[in-house]
């Protein structure tokens, strides 16, 4: 063999082991690469509210897992709390810092709970009752988006519109002052107008939960229709009025087995669906993709909620 023909096998022999190192060099960059994007990166979502973020976000965490996503709440919310409440508690906090009325989240100032992390996305909204008066929603709501910017600068401010209450309702929300709405109708058309008047002054994204909720109150195949048979003033234990589709509380027994009635908060069917209103505005995912139904809500009716949540 001559030093030409040895030659050019030494040559043949570098060049297949360079290429052999050269492919699993890259091969093992592809895999590292496909292994840390296939982490996803929990989204983490910060509160401001009461009772009804409470309602809104009950199963936003297996309807998110459902999809595909991970999250993480975070919460300074207070039963009935308005905003100015949650602002003053800012001010309090400011002005003195062992001042437990500036630390009303279970020990904790708002700053505190803000400061805890970095949050992706922060919520504000009005107590249900004034979330008609548009008046009642400045200057704290401008003040409380200042703060958030300033602790998270990087987190996405949103607006939670929240929902108007069951067409049986004795009350409903205030539209000026002590004035209060006539029906759920102008319940809801008060409220939308205040949010979306928030929503254009701060520039800020809704989450339409309220639409949503309304859109099936009033379908007239799946809307909750008032039981005018119902004795409700003789009412025994366990006897119930016909509530199908109520996306309320409602009337039901306390453990004293006395009728109560709650017009307002959102039972499971209407915690769902803000849920999964609150899925597609965060993800931009697809509800009827969800498998996680919460036990007693009918199939058929989830399928109505799931549209609903869509539009």
């Amino acid at each position: 063999m001559s030093k030409n023909d040895k030659s050019n096998i030494v040559d043949r022999l570098i060049s297949n082991y360079l290429s052999a190192q050269f492919f699993i060099i890259t091969l093992l960059l592809f895999t590292t690469t496909l292994h840390v994007f296939g982490q996803q990166k929990p989204l983490r979502l910060f509160l401001i509210g009461n009772s009804f973020s409470q309602n809104a976000s009950k199963f936003l965490p297996e309807i998110s897992e459902s999809g595909g996503h991970q999250l993480v709440i975070g919460r300074a919310e207070l039963p009935g709390c308005e905003l100015k409440r949650h602002w003053e508690s800012v001010v309090t906090n400011d002005q003195d810092a062992s001042n437990p009325k500036g630390k009303p989240y279970g020990g904790k100032s708002l700053r505190e709970l803000l400061e805890s992390g970095n949050w992706d996305v922060v919520t504000i909204q009005q107590y249900s009752l004034l979330s008609g008066d548009s008046n009642t929603y400045q200057p704290y709501a401008q003040n409380l988006y200042k703060l958030i910017k300033q602790l998270q600068p990087h987190a996405e401010v949103v607006i939670h519109q929240t929902w108007a209450y069951r067409a049986d309702a004795k009350n409903f929300g205030k539209i000026a002052g002590e004035e209060r709405a006539k029906d759920q109708n102008e319940m809801w058309m008060k409220s939308r107008a205040a949010y979306h008047h928030l929503a254009q002054t701060l520039k800020l994204r809704i989450v339409p939960v309220g639409d949503a909720i309304q859109r099936v109150n009033t379908n007239p195949k799946w809307g909750f229709k008032i039981d005018t048979t119902f004795n409700y003033e003789s009412a025994e234990y366990p006897n119930l009025p016909n509530q199908t589709h109520s996306l309320n509380v409602g009337y039901h027994y306390d453990k004293n087995k006395k009728l109560t009635f709650d017009p307002n908060h959102a039972n499971d069917a209407g915690c769902y669906l803000a849920g999964l209103v609150w899925y597609q505005f965060l993800f931009d995912g697809d509800p009827n993709k969800i498998k996680f139904l919460p036990q007693g809500i009918d199939k058929e009716f989830a399928k109505v909620l799931k549209t609903a949540a869509k539009n």
